[in-house]
């Protein structure tokens, strides 16, 4: 669990306005929470020792890349010890077609977030994959029809 930092009102105005776009100069960024620059400089670095700030990446639209398919995949595994939630945790983060995915509580131990090309490659990869997977026992899927919100901010 990460401690529990304390933030400002510059601060949290500076992590809002980097969330919304990560590359606005130090000036800019400064510019838009009130602070000078060199301020708004020392604050990102601190806030990126913290771990309040992660690296900094650009969004790519999935429908460019042939992605757009969005496919939502519950999970049960067959045994719940930690090498097999850790063997299958490591062929989670070895596939790209799984953008996210969180251990969960209740029904299902895992929920996936598929990324496809269409219903053929998501078909190919549940069962070639996930099902092949010594450890899953089963898995339900739900195609996404339109994403109705989709945002990287958190509220701060």
């Amino acid at each position: 669990m990460k401690e529990n930092v304390q933030l400002d009102g510059v601060d949290r105005r500076i992590v809002r306005e980097l969330q919304r776009d990560a590359s606005l100069s130090h000036a800019a960024l400064a510019e838009r929470v009130g602070a000078s620059a060199a301020s708004v400089w020392r604050r990102v670095r601190n806030l990126e020792k913290l771990g309040v700030l992660g690296k900094a990446v650009r969004l790519a639209d999935p429908q460019f890349l042939d992605r757009s398919v969005n496919v939502l995949c519950q999970v049960r595994m067959t045994r719940q010890t930690m090498s097999a939630r850790a063997e299958f945790e490591e062929f989670i983060q070895s596939r790209e077609e799984i953008v996210e995915c969180y251990a969960m509580s209740g029904e299902w131990d895992y929920l996936l977030r598929i990324a496809v090309r269409d219903v053929a490659d998501y078909d190919r990869f549940v069962m070639r994959g996930v099902l092949a997977h010594p450890s899953v026992a089963n898995a339900a899927s739900n195609f996404a029809l339109r994403q109705v919100k989709y945002t990287t901010e958190i509220p701060v």
